[in-house]
């Protein structure tokens, strides 16, 4: 290939997904020179799978990506069909917020974002090639033989990176929907030292709506009072879904065709999400269950394509007809896209460390789907942080980080770079210790300081965070001192929440801390109804219920907050260290923690061997 030299930048990063969206408006908004690459225009902001946003754990990161300044909350906000609170009738520690989205509005808003920002350059090319020299980045060269010099490049390839898609019989090298796969990319990683690995993951068909019998399903709208992202302006929803089941027939013919598998055959190799199986998976390994939920949601206003969640599929496409039509309601359904699988090359995430950036190549970070998880949530959850220290990186500035204990975010990057994974990796609320203290409603109190001293949360948007922080401030004060009068309302409402009447006076805390008492219940006696906004009544019931437990979590913070502060010497030698069991101290010298915090949630090192390690570090490092 003869090549030539294309116009120098700052940061280079390839691929337009949810991932290297937030990674090139981070690093332009932070006033660095980037440019993204993409094998079309025609894809920047796809979603190749579900058309939604959020869900359960995944809600909470688009809470966090909004409060330290990214896009995917305001995309999703302007673009919505359906809002819903899921889990709902649970504590404020696992509600999450899932919105339908516009698959097609969602592409056109983040490509006119992109297209505006300044220090940002949008290019369709196809990266061939990452080149490095003594372990640190140079640049990259297109497939046009144009080399870009940059000081750094972030790889966001999504499921493009050796793309392969499996249907039945069939299989052909392809990125999602049918796009170009990046194949040559694959080797230019491998030869820099990048180690590899291959994931799995599919979408379910996509039906036409005109022929589906809606009559014979359940309706599913969307939440009376819609919650924003990052608590905007409300929106109204627009368009219902559905809910189908599937049935023993259908669980009949998935079995009879199981040797036509490409699961069950051989054909596919790579490890799917254990989390978001196919429904051929769900078949052999829930064999118990009578039937499985299918959600039918809406792909846009403007369209007559339907999703069919939970029916992901890698079967020839005669058997996925057949299997549907066997689903009351879809049993005239029509196909408008077939099912696919696709397995994909990503990295091994144990190589990078908490800045996404690779311990052994200076410059290189990686973000998404290349780093082992599933989701568009974790993809750009990651490429926000991605970009936030790639920019700092040309800046000359120290990397930022964020913990377990203050973000999901810090979660799921500290699980994938501290203990791996084998499969497609996906948040869940259940992940977090400190879940309790990670609530969506106060993503903004955690985070949005950060944000606003990188520079990606505006001045207006930061004064009006930090007049809201002020009102409930105020309200707390107010529930926690002031209290209400005794007399006929406060007795006949306790008397018809079960409790025994006063006959006098009673702090408002203490009165919201029953159970059956609701924020409203209080306002509604003091006279405030309509003085707050529901988010800030929300957000001091739950710190005033739920206070015994905050504080107990808040408490096991500052315990594990010491072993994160204390700092291991980069050229300890573990194998020296007596007393260290082998594989500990193989791991250990392989991953190189940075502190005894990330050194404990290492897999194979037991709490023995950081006492050992910290007897070691009191001593000075003597043996």
């Amino acid at each position: 290939m003869i090549k030539y030299t294309a116009q120098e930048t700052d940061v280079a990063v390839i691929g337009a997904g949810h991932a290297g969206l937030e990674a090139a408006l981070a690093c332009a908004r932070m006033g660095v020179r980037t440019i993204l690459f993409t094998l079309t225009l025609d894809l920047v902001g796809n979603m190749p799978c579900n058309p939604s946003i959020g869900g359960t754990g995944k809600g909470h990161l688009v809470f966090e990506i909004d409060a330290l300044g990214g896009e995917m909350g305001r995309a999703a906000n302007a673009v919505m069909l359906q809002s819903r609170m899921l889990n709902a009738s649970k504590g404020p520690a696992v509600r999450s917020l899932r919105m339908q989205s516009d698959r097609v509005r969602y592409r056109d808003y983040m490509k006119n974002i992109v297209e505006r920002t300044d220090n940002l350059l949008l290019k369709q090319s196809e990266v061939v090639s990452v080149e490095a020299e003594e372990g640190r980045i140079v640049g990259v060269t297109t497939s046009f033989g144009a080399f870009y010099p940059c000081k750094c490049v972030i790889i966001a390839t999504g499921t493009s990176l050796g793309g392969r898609i499996i249907v039945g019989e069939e299989a052909y090298e392809s990125g999602p929907d049918n796009t170009l796969p990046a194949k040559r990319l694959v080797d230019s990683l491998a030869e820099i030292g990048v180690k590899l690995t291959r994931f799995k993951t599919g979408t379910p068909p996509r039906v036409h709506a005109d022929s589906i019998d809606y009559e014979k399903l359940e309706r599913q709208d969307g939440d009376e009072n819609p919650t924003m992202f990052g608590y905007y302006e409300s929106r109204p929803n627009l368009m219902p879904c559905y809910v189908a089941y599937t049935n023993r027939k259908t669980h009949d013919i998935i079995k009879a065709n199981l040797d036509r598998s490409p699961l069950y055959s051989g054909v596919i190799h790579g490890t799917g999400p254990r989390y978001c199986p196919s429904i051929e998976d769900k078949v052999v390994r829930f064999s118990d269950k009578e039937r499985h939920q299918i959600f039918v949601e809406p792909m846009g206003t403007d369209t007559k394509e339907v999703y069919l969640q939970g029916l992901s599929s890698s079967l020839p496409e005669e058997v996925q007809l057949e299997l549907i039509h066997s689903i009351e309601g879809l049993e005239h359904a029509e196909f408008m896209r077939t099912a696919y699988a696709i397995e994909y090359d990503c990295c091994d995430p144990l190589q990078l460390t908490n800045s996404l950036e690779f311990r052994e190549i200076s410059g290189l970070f990686g973000a998404g789907q290349f780093n082992g998880s599933s989701g568009y949530e974790e993809a750009a959850a990651q490429g926000l942080i991605a970009g936030i220290n790639a920019a700092l990186k040309v800046k000359g500035e120290e990397p930022f980080t964020l913990t377990r204990s203050e973000s999901y975010i810090g979660t799921l990057i500290d699980d994938l770079v501290t203990k791996g994974t084998n499969e497609p990796y996906r948040i869940m609320t259940s992940r977090s210790e400190y879940r309790l203290l990670l609530r969506q409603d106060n993503a903004q109190t955690r985070l949005m300081p950060k944000g606003h001293a990188l520079g990606l949360v505006s001045d207006e948007r930061y004064n009006e965070f930090l007049d809201n922080e002020n009102a409930l401030s105020e309200l707390i004060y107010s529930l926690e001192h002031e209290s209400i009068r005794g007399g006929s309302a406060l007795d006949d409402l306790l008397e018809s929440r079960g409790y025994a009447r006063t006959g006098a006076g009673i702090v408002k805390a203490e009165l919201l801390k029953r159970p059956e008492i609701t924020i409203h219940d209080v306002m509604a006696l003091s006279g405030d109804e309509g003085r707050y906004s529901d988010n800030l009544l929300s957000r001091a019931e739950t710190e005033i219920k739920y206070s015994g437990y905050i504080k107990r979590q808040l408490a096991e913070v500052e315990r594990f907050k010491k072993l994160e502060e204390k700092v291991i010497p980069e050229n300890i030698d573990y194998t020296e260290i007596r007393g260290l069991r082998l594989e500990a101290a193989q791991k250990l010298q392989k991953l190189r923690p940075e502190n005894i915090g990330r050194a404990s949630r290492i897999s194979g090192v037991s709490p023995s061997d950081i006492s050992v390690l910290l007897i070691y570090l009191s001593q000075g490092g003597k043996r």
